[in-house]
């Protein structure tokens, strides 16, 4: 753990993971870099410069990509990794974490969230405020799971999947990589193709 904190991205998603870190009281500096030269500080915290320079600051900061889009996130944070930047995973304090619960490095947990014993969330993941995955499931690497999202017990959701806000997953139910869940669908069976799912149940609607 470093003493300064970058996040990548001072949009909406990198606001909340400034409200997290802030909150959190781990660094003693915050900054963002993103690429619009309007934005000069966001939430308070200054931005330092553009996510195109962001390898020049590996050596001194954690770093922790704040962008919401599934791939582009993935994108940025793998060449960090490549480069060997210090990724942090970041836990809001009024979270509930289970035992035995693992969190990948670049996962953002908001406020409100409870993940259940013995699930395993992979890297780069959001799981937004308030959702809910309980025991023995298994989130891979750069899932969304949107606000309010409820997931019963043993549920497998597979890499890039966004699960969109106020969605249901029934328990021992699987998710395929790629998809996209519509806001207050409810999944009661495996889902085994990619695509866009909506209703109730839900169905493939593209």
């Amino acid at each position: 753990m470093r003493e300064q904190l970058l996040i990548i991205g001072a949009g909406g998603h990198g606001r909340v993971i400034a409200d997290i870190a802030l909150k959190m009281n781990t660094w003693k500096t915050i900054a963002f870099l993103d690429n619009d030269k309007l934005i000069q500080s966001s939430m308070g915290l200054e931005v330092v410069g553009k996510s195109d320079d962001m390898l020049a600051f590996i050596d001194d900061w954690d770093i922790f990509v704040g962008i919401g889009n599934n791939a582009l996130r993935e994108r940025i944070q793998s060449k960090l990794e490549v480069a060997g930047a210090h990724i942090t995973t970041l836990i809001h304090p009024r979270a509930v974490i289970g035992e035995q619960v693992e969190l990948g490095v670049g996962t953002a947990v908001m406020a409100g969230v409870v993940i259940n014993c013995c699930t395993k969330v992979g890297k780069g993941c959001i799981i937004n405020t308030g959702a809910t995955i309980d025991h023995d499931s298994l989130i891979e690497n750069y899932v969304h799971v949107s606000p309010g999202v409820h997931m019963a017990g043993t549920v497998n959701i597979g890499a890039g999947a966004w699960l969109g806000i106020g969605s249901i997953v029934s328990n021992n139910v699987n998710i395929t990589s790629n998809c996209i869940i519509g806001a207050g669908a409810v999944v009661v069976r495996d889902i085994v193709d990619a695509g866009t799912y909506m209703g109730v149940p839900a169905r493939r609607v593209y």
